[in-house]
């Protein structure tokens, strides 16, 4: 009865032209990331995502906001104020890869870390596919569900290339370049983690349709 009731009251639509900005945000982040580690012009595409993740901090701010000051939203507070930090934390840990890229001067990565780098594109982009969606749970509920699906999919082929990466930098840097070893093992752990944080958000769009179908 309440369902019904809210959606005969007026909304505040603003929140998914915001959540839009900020779900093609990370997918340029994303793709950002995927040139970086293909080698190419790393100044440049670090650059690219400090600059995104700055605009993805100014979209989230301005969703929280938009929270504290709509009488209606298009769904429960706390889910907006969770789905807009989950998403903009994805795009925040793309940017703590960066920091390590530029602390330790990488300027080559392993076609593994290659591999991962498409893989968060792809997450990126399902995730950017769901977020309109969102507009209308009832109707795209299935689809919404799928694309969920879908990127924990996407999360198990990152543990996959993970655990492959550190096997086979081990292999190679183990005994013989411990610092190798190390900073290859880090940016591993940040690339899954960029990973795991957009099956956050594919966890907070479930939770959403669940709690609005």
């Amino acid at each position: 009865m309440l369902g019904w009731f809210r959606r005969l009251l007026p909304r505040e639509d603003r929140f998914f032209d915001l959540f839009e900005q900020h779900s093609r945000t990370v997918v340029g982040g994303a793709e950002a990331l995927q040139q970086l580690l293909a080698g190419n012009d790393v100044e440049r595409w670090c650059r690219e995502i400090v600059d995104l993740e700055h605009k993805a901090d100014a979209i989230t701010a301005e969703v929280l906001l938009a929270v504290r000051r709509s009488f209606i939203t298009p769904f429960d507070r706390g889910d907006i104020k969770d789905l807009i930090q989950s998403m903009d934390d994805a795009i925040d840990m793309m940017h703590k890869t960066v920091k390590t890229v530029k602390l330790f001067e990488k300027r080559e990565f392993d076609p593994l870390m290659q591999e991962m780098g498409a893989v968060i594109v792809e997450a990126a982009k399902l995730v950017a596919e769901a977020i309109p969606l969102l507009n209308k749970i009832g109707t795209h509920s299935t689809r919404l569900n799928a694309i969920a699906e879908q990127v924990m999919r996407v999360e198990g082929r990152a543990d996959d290339l993970h655990e492959q990466g550190l096997k086979d930098l081990f292999h190679r840097h183990g005994k013989s370049d411990p610092m190798a070893y190390m900073i290859g093992s880090e940016i591993y752990g940040q690339l899954e983690k960029v990973v795991d944080r957009f099956e956050d958000v594919a966890n907070e769009i479930s939770g959403v349709v669940i709690e609005n179908v």
